[in-house]
């Protein structure tokens, strides 16, 4: 075992007035299993990069161990697999890929097949393997869920839980909880890492916030009262000292020396409160700073005139001649969440598409009431370019309230000015979001809207979709998430 210490460290693109990262110091050893946590755009991916050396900084960042970042690029996907993994780790004999290739399900017979014929999942499962067998190295693993559906998440998180040294970055809460022994997350103003899984680490930060929220309400009336106290203290030794010069009303002459040291000690007290105050102003300031805002969203559903918005009976889809599935049947009626489960390639993203009203190959039916108004949101969001005035305008949706999401969901007002394309992959995700939360529909369709979304803004959606209640049908694999929201589940 050894350690990585990053020291000083400061950093931000060329061109830009702000730093990502100021002054960050720690250490971590390179046998932890470590989650790395943070909302959208402050900077995991980036911090990844620095420590790939891909960037200049200012500050050191010292290892003993080699960082190998996933995903992995492949320049030649038509070679065969076991060629793409030899040349990852040219040391490695043929067992000892194929033992790793079996704690993650993964056929041997992939090893033989061009990798561009694997699915996106099998990729995932081979990098990380080929990755892990490299010697002396360390992983640094950027959102390897998003390509594995539920069951290759567990795969995935049993495998990673037997091994050592990774930093992990996921906002999939069970996944996390799986696999990881100590966290690493950007906060509004540091970087702390805590011995734990994702669930102690949030519950550790939600007691700490509260105590902090108490404490700032507390210290600010104790400011507000001491203040009150030193300035009536003051104004009352002022009137002492005043009196000095005043005949008393005998007619005899104050006593200046007592009057005087009456005054002092007074005028002392006032001080003394002062600071008292001022050591509670310091206190205060001291606060807060990692508090994450997470307002409630809202959503306005159009109810629907009769129970049954849609249905579906029968249906069969196929792709160049091979079924991908077939008999599918549902009916969909108000206030239901239907979650669509099922791996990938399935067709869970066709179905959605179909009800939506794409031209997809078909046997069966599908029956949407009339005038029904769906509001949907796809699986990809890399098309998003522009800006967003723009795509509002473009979505015909309200260009304030749509902003005002955003800022609910941590877009800053800076982000407002840049082109989409410049967005985190979480960002333009949120981006999709926030224009179908701005649309009032009868039905909602969400086709991954997890993808790369951070942790809060997951549970600030989870909330919302139980106090609107509107009728959804989706697809997602963030177990946690489809635990809370789906009232139904269909399996393809």
């Amino acid at each position: 075992m050894s350690q990585i210490s990053v020291s000083r460290l400061t950093f931000a693109y060329d061109g830009s007035y702000d730093d990502i990262f100021t002054d960050v110091s720690f250490q971590i050893d390179t046998d932890w299993k470590l989650g790395f946590c943070g909302r959208n755009g402050r900077g995991k991916t980036t911090f990844l990069h620095l420590l790939m050396g891909r960037y200049e900084v200012r500050g050191t960042i010292t290892a003993g161990v080699d960082f190998e970042y996933f995903p992995y690029p492949v320049a030649d996907m038509s070679q065969n697999t076991l060629d793409i993994l030899s040349a990852i780790a040219p040391d490695v004999q043929i067992w000892q890929i194929q033992r790793e290739l079996s704690k993650l399900a993964v056929s041997e017979d992939a090893l033989y097949r061009p990798f561009v014929t694997l699915s996106n999942g099998e990729r995932t499962k081979v990098l990380l393997a080929g990755l892990f067998l490299r010697e002396n190295s360390f992983l640094l693993i950027d959102e390897p869920t998003n390509h594995l559906d539920m069951a290759a998440r567990e795969t995935v998180a049993r495998y990673l839980n037997g091994k050592s040294g990774f930093i992990l970055v996921s906002h999939d809460r069970a996944f996390l909880d799986e696999c990881v022994d100590h966290i690493l997350s950007i906060n509004k103003a540091n970087i702390e890492i805590q011995a734990g899984n994702f669930s102690s680490w949030f519950r550790n930060k939600q007691m700490q916030d509260d105590f902090e929220i108490a404490e700032n309400e507390r210290l600010k009336k104790d400011i507000s009262r001491l203040g009150a106290a030193a300035r009536r203290t003051a104004s009352w030794s002022d009137k002492v000292e005043k009196s000095k010069n005043q005949p008393l009303a005998s007619g005899l002459s104050a006593d200046k020396g007592y009057i005087g040291h009456k005054a002092a000690k007074m005028m002392a007290r006032s001080k003394a409160t002062e600071k008292r105050r001022d050591d509670a102003v310091s206190e205060k300031s001291k606060l807060l700073k990692n508090i994450e805002s997470a307002e409630p969203l809202k959503l306005h559903p159009s109810p629907y005139h009769t129970h049954r918005l849609l249905s579906i009976d029968r249906i069969a889809v196929s792709y160049g001649g091979r079924e991908i599935f077939r008999d599918i049947s549902l009916t969909l009626t108000q206030g239901e969440r239907v979650a669509l489960s099922g791996g990938n390639g399935t067709g869970k993203s066709s179905l959605l598409k179909l009800i939506c009203g794409e031209e997809i190959p078909h046997t069966g039916t599908v029956t949407a009431g009339s005038r029904l108004t769906i509001s949907y949101v796809p699986q990809d969001a890399s098309f998003l370019a522009g800006d967003l005035a723009g795509y509002a305008q473009e979505q015909q949706i309200e260009e304030t309230l749509f902003k005002a999401i955003l800022r609910k969901l941590d877009f800053s007002r800076a982000q407002f000015e840049k082109d989409m394309r410049d967005y985190s992959a979480g960002q333009k995700k949120k981006v999709l979001l926030a224009r179908s939360l701005c649309q009032q529909a009868h039905l909602y369709i969400w086709d991954e809207p997890l993808n790369y979304i951070d942790v809060l803004s997951r549970i600030q959606i989870e909330k919302l979709i139980l106090a609107y209640k509107p009728t959804l049908l989706f697809v997602e694999h963030d177990r946690a998430f489809c635990e809370t929201i789906a009232t139904k589940t269909i399996l393809l």
